[in-house]
């Protein structure tokens, strides 16, 4: 694709969003403009990511469980620890054997029937490098490391696009960038969708994300969604002045281009949403989101779509304070959130074509500051699917001494990752169907690892 054909193609995927977002500065992705290699499935997959903003607390979420790694942790965690009694129905048996032991939150119940049934893994200890580092490296400063650690919107940015903030594209969104011309693929405006707002994840670097809130597409008001002053022919006239392309700048031809395209848009997902209504979701915010994913993949046929990146998000994680009153309840709208979405998955028998899995800005210290925990870095999470290679621990866990993580420990329980989102991304890419040779496109920074893939899949 030459700079010209790039620009061409921008400028008609970033029309096709219209009025329900973009997903960086015009400019910017201007600027941003590289070639990509399309790539075409006959086949159906998507990614679903499930964002816990403001930092989860996996001190919380996956609690060691054997006898040795339990007292510890008890100890360190002081007046955080989850009682041990609470854990006996979350059990985590590992099918790849471990002499570890681990368990989930007890909020976290609804899940271990996916877990139980192969359809989930846990990663254990996952977060932004730059590079494989050690202890002594991070302490030394010998290896580049990402920057800002412990900060919020950094590290928020490093996940979802392994650079620092200001980044104008994100590895969902450079995926989306290799499949959305392909010729099986549809209209490009429904790769990459948002049930959560503008998220760097889904922006590529010539797709850009298109949003939508939990009851669906957001109409032009006196076009689609009501008449004008009750007259349609008020309405046809707003339409034709504000898409009309007769204008001698460029800036309105786009500007007229977006707006038509929001409304063709919002026609063609309207329709495809029609007859979608699913029940079994619980009335939260996660919950509604992940009903509207489930909606779109039920719509799917209709779109034309064989490859979608979603992004969805719950909020609430930065526990400081009051961490025992506000994150069991997080937790439980999570599994709750995800169970209903699995089983819905079931009933579209899509399981073996969908993988959703968990992330957030950083894990937190495993150490309490009398309230709460505060920020920290590597984290457990979760994927789940029916290609997953469930009823695993995925990555290496750590090990809790009397003192803390020892070597995965740089300070207050805080966790070096031994796997690195990188890792994860490329797994899920490769899974998705991205080649090899076009995985350093997605993901600049993955030759700096031998290994790429962590086993999440058969």
């Amino acid at each position: 694709m030459n700079d010209s054909a790039g620009r061409r193609e921008f400028l008609r995927r970033a029309a096709a969003l219209g009025v329900t977002g973009a997903a960086a500065p015009f400019a910017l992705n201007l600027a941003a403009m590289g070639e990509a290699a399309a790539q075409s499935a006959s086949d159906y997959k998507a990614l679903v990511c499930v964002f816990l903003f403001g930092a989860n607390d996996n001190g919380n979420t996956v609690v060691p469980y054997d006898a040795s790694g339990y007292n510890n942790y008890a100890r360190l965690r002081s007046n955080l620890a989850t009682p041990l009694a609470s854990l006996a129905g979350t059990e985590l048996r590992n099918a790849a054997g471990g002499s570890l032991q681990w368990a989930l939150a007890p909020q976290l119940l609804p899940l271990m029937d996916v877990f139980n049934a192969g359809r989930m893994g846990v990663l254990m200890n996952v977060g932004p490098l730059i590079q494989p580092t050690t202890k002594t490296q991070y302490l030394a400063k010998s290896v580049p490391l990402p920057p800002k650690l412990f900060s919020h919107n950094d590290q928020q940015s490093m996940w979802q696009s392994c650079n620092p903030e200001g980044a104008t594209s994100g590895w969902g969104g450079r995926i989306g960038d290799l499949f959305a011309s392909g010729d099986s693929n549809g209209d490009a405006t429904f790769t990459c969708i948002s049930l959560s707002g503008n998220a760097v994840y889904l922006s590529g670097k010539t797709t850009m994300q298109y949003q939508l809130s939990s009851s669906g597409s957001v109409a032009v008001r006196g076009v689609v969604e009501s008449a004008l002053f009750g007259s349609p022919a008020a309405s046809n006239a707003l339409r034709s002045l504000i898409t009309s392309t007769s204008f001698a700048g460029l800036h309105e031809q786009a500007h007229a281009q977006l707006v038509s395209r929001s409304i063709d848009a919002n026609t063609a997902d309207t329709a495809a949403l029609a007859g979608t209504q699913l029940t079994g979701f619980p009335d939260t915010e996660l919950g509604n989101q992940l009903r509207m994913v489930a909606r779109m993949l039920k719509g799917r046929t209709a779109l034309r779509k064989t490859r979608q990146v979603f992004f969805v998000s719950l909020d609430g994680f930065d526990n400081h304070d009051n961490l025992l009153d506000n994150h069991p309840p997080l937790l439980k709208q999570v599994a709750d959130a995800m169970r209903a979405f699995d089983s819905a998955l079931t009933d579209l028998n899509l399981q073996n074509q969908v993988t959703t899995f968990t992330a957030s800005d950083f894990g937190r210290t495993l150490t309490s500051n009398g309230n709460g925990s505060d920020h920290g870095w590597g984290s457990h999470h979760f994927v789940m699917g029916g290609a997953v290679r469930g009823r695993r621990l995925f990555g290496t866990a750590p090990i809790l001494e009397s003192t803390g993580y020892g070597n995965d420990d740089v300070d207050q329980g805080r966790l070096l990752p031994s796997t690195s989102v990188d890792q994860l991304a490329a797994t899920l890419a490769t899974w998705f169907g991205v080649s090899d040779t076009d995985l350093s496109t997605v993901l600049p920074q993955i030759g700096n690892y031998s290994t790429r893939d962590i086993g999440l899949f058969a």
